[in-house]
C-alpha cells in the first residue's frame, strides 16, 4: 500500500518521489508522513535510483530522505529551511485542476544510470501510477489561450532577432563536383548548405543529406560498389537536373515544377518563417537580405530553423509560464507527435522502427518512402538502442569510405559506427538519443528540442527504454499554431 496523509474526504494525489543518487537503503520522511520514514525501492534497471509512491492531499508540504541512516535533501528541488533542518517542498494543485502533480528528479551526470542523455534523466511521475487519459485533459479554452498569445509573440518579432552575435554561414556552388560537397558537408558538421549559382548571381536552392541519399541509392542501383569516379563526374548542378529529371518519370503525367528556393527575409515574422518552414518540408531556411530593390546582390545572414524559434517562445514565456495554460500538460494528454499504437487503437501513422542488424539499404529506403528524418533503433523489446538521421549518410564520407561499401550488405549499427563519436556496442549515443517519458510537461520538452543539433526526442518507457512515440520540431509548431 502507499502511504496517505488523512485528510477526512478530500481526494488524495498519487505522487511519485524518488531519490536518484544511489545508497544501499533509502527512506522518504516528510509531514505527509508524520515524519515517520517509509522505505523506498530501487528503480528496476536503475540501480542508483530509489522511489515510491505517497497518496497526499493537495497543498504544500515538506520532505527530507534518509539515505543510508543520513537525513539528506535534493538539491535540484525546491527546498527550505524548516524544523528538520533543509527539506525539499511540493505544492500539489486543488483536485479539481487538470494537471497532475509532477516531481521530477534530476540525476547527476555521475550516476551510474546506463542513460547518458540529460533529456531522459528523469525517472517517473504521477502519470506511471494513473495512465493519463490522452486528449481529455486538453482545455479547448486554453488551448486557444495558448495558440493566440504564441502567435501574437512570433508575429510582432522577426527573422532578425534569430542572427548570432557572430556565426558562420556555408554556401556551395553549384558547379561543385557532389563528391567535394560530400566532404565540406561531413567535416563542417552541417547537414545542409543553400547553393550559389556565380553565373545568374543569385541563391538557387540548397544541398542536404536527403540529396546524399538519393545520390547513393541511385549509384547503387548501377553496381554492387559505389566508386569515386561516379560521383567525381556529377556537379551538384548536374545533379539537381538529374533529380529533377527522375522525379517527372516517376510523376505518371511526366510534368514536375522545379522546387523553389525557400527562404526568408530578416524583416520577415517569425509566425511566416515557421510556417514557410512546415509548408514546405524543410529543416531550415537560409535568411538573405540584398540591398537592392530588384532582388540583386543578396547576402546569406543565417539559417534559420525551427528550432531557433522555438528557443525565443521559451525565452519569452520562461517567467509567465502561467500565461500558456498548455505548458504543463503532460505530453501524453497532448494530440502530439507519433506513438506506438495501444491495442485496440486505430494507427493513424506508424512509427518506423529498426533492428541494428538491418541493412543501411533499407534506412535509407525507409528515410525515403516513409518521409521520416530519423527512425529509432532498437532491439528485439523494442528498446531504445539509437537513432539514425538523414544527416547520418555524411558519415560515409569519412576516409572515403562510400568508395568501397555495399549498401545491402552494412548494418545499421555499422553504419552508426563510422560517426566520429565512438559508440558502445549496441549502445546509446549520448549526442543524438534525447529521450523524454510521456508524462513530461510540455514545457519541459519544448527547452530540450530548443538546444542546437536537437531535432526529435524519443519518448519511452521508464526503466525499460521502450519506444512509445516520438515527437519532432515539426510536431510541437503543427500543434502550437494549430
Amino acid at each position: 500500500m502507499y502511504p496517505s496523509a488523512m485528510d477526512g474526504g478530500t481526494a488524495l494525489i498519487p505522487t511519485r518521489f524518488v531519490w536518484p543518487y544511489g545508497g544501499r537503503s533509502v527512506y522518504l520522511s516528510g509531514t505527509f508522513t508524520g515524519w515517520s520514514q517509509w522505505p523506498m525501492t530501487p528503480v528496476e534497471g536503475c540501480p542508483a535510483a530509489f522511489e515510491t509512491v505517497c497518496s497526499i492531499p493537495p497543498g504544500y508540504h515538506q520532505y527530507k530522505f534518509i539515505v543510508d541512516g543520513e537525513w539528506r535533501h535534493d538539491e535540484n528541488q525546491p527546498f527550505v529551511s524548516g524544523n528538520y533542518g533543509t527539506v525539499n517542498t511540493v505544492l500539489l494543485a486543488r483536485e479539481s485542476d487538470y494537471l497532475p502533480a509532477v516531481l521530477t528528479a534530476r540525476i547527476p551526470p555521475s550516476s551510474n544510470m546506463d542513460v547518458d542523455n540529460q533529456a531522459f534523466q528523469r525517472l517517473v511521475r504521477v502519470s506511471d501510477v494513473a495512465p493519463l487519459d490522452d486528449a481529455s485533459r486538453i482545455s479547448q479554452t486554453d488551448l486557444d489561450i495558448s495558440r493566440h498569445r504564441i502567435s501574437a509573440v512570433l508575429s510582432t518579432h522577426s527573422a532578425y532577432e534569430l542572427l548570432p552575435g557572430s556565426s558562420k554561414v556555408i554556401a556551395l556552388d553549384v558547379d561543385l563536383p557532389v563528391k567535394q560537397a560530400f566532404h565540406i558537408l561531413h567535416e563542417q558538421g552541417i547537414p545542409m548548405a543553400p547553393l550559389w549559382d556565380f553565373s545568374r548571381a543569385q541563391f538557387v536552392g540548397v544541398l542536404s543529406a536527403l540529396d546524399f541519399i538519393l545520390i547513393m541509392r541511385e549509384l547503387g542501383n548501377h553496381g554492387s560498389n559505389l566508386t569515386e569516379e561516379e560521383l567525381e563526374t556529377h556537379t551538384i548542378s548536374a545533379w539537381k537536373e538529374a533529380k529533377s529529371y527522375l522525379s517527372r518519370q516517376a510523376n505518371e503525367h511526366g510534368k514536375s515544377a522545379p522546387r523553389r528556393l525557400v527562404w526568408a527575409g530578416p524583416d520577415d515574422n517569425l509566425k511566416d518563417v515557421a510556417l514557410e518552414i512546415l509548408q514546405n518540408g524543410v529543416a531550415t531556411v537560409p535568411v538573405i537580405h540584398s540591398p537592392a530593390q530588384d532582388g540583386s546582390y543578396p547576402q546569406l545572414l543565417y539559417l534559420a530553423s525551427l528550432s531557433e524559434i522555438l528557443k525565443h517562445i521559451c525565452r519569452y514565456f520562461k517567467h509567465s509560464p502561467e500565461s500558456l495554460p498548455i505548458l504543463q500538460l503532460p505530453i501524453g494528454a497532448i494530440p502530439l507527435g507519433t506513438w506506438v499504437p495501444k491495442i485496440g487503437q486505430p494507427n493513424r501513422q506508424p512509427l518506423a522502427m529498426l533492428r541494428p542488424t538491418a541493412s543501411l539499404n533499407t534506412a535509407l529506403n525507409l528515410l525515403v518512402q516513409a518521409q521520416v528524418s530519423a527512425i529509432p533503433i532498437v532491439d528485439d523489446n523494442d528498446s531504445l538502442l539509437d537513432i539514425y538521421s538523414r544527416s547520418d549518410i555524411t558519415a560515409l564520407a569519412k576516409d572515403k569510405i562510400y568508395t568501397h561499401i555495399n549498401l545491402e550488405e552494412m548494418s545499421i549499427h555499422q553504419a552508426l559506427q563510422l560517426a566520429e563519436e565512438p559508440y558502445a556496442l549496441y549502445g546509446l549515443s549520448s549526442q543524438k538519443c534525447h529521450m523524454c517519458l510521456r508524462s513530461d510537461p510540455l514545457h519541459e520538452v519544448m527547452e530540450r528540442l530548443s538546444r542546437p543539433g536537437v531535432r526529435r526526442i524519443v519518448v519511452v518507457e521508464a526503466g525499460s527504454k521502450r519506444v512509445e512515440g516520438i515527437i519532432s520540431l515539426s510536431d510541437i509548431f503543427k500543434f502550437l499554431l494549430g
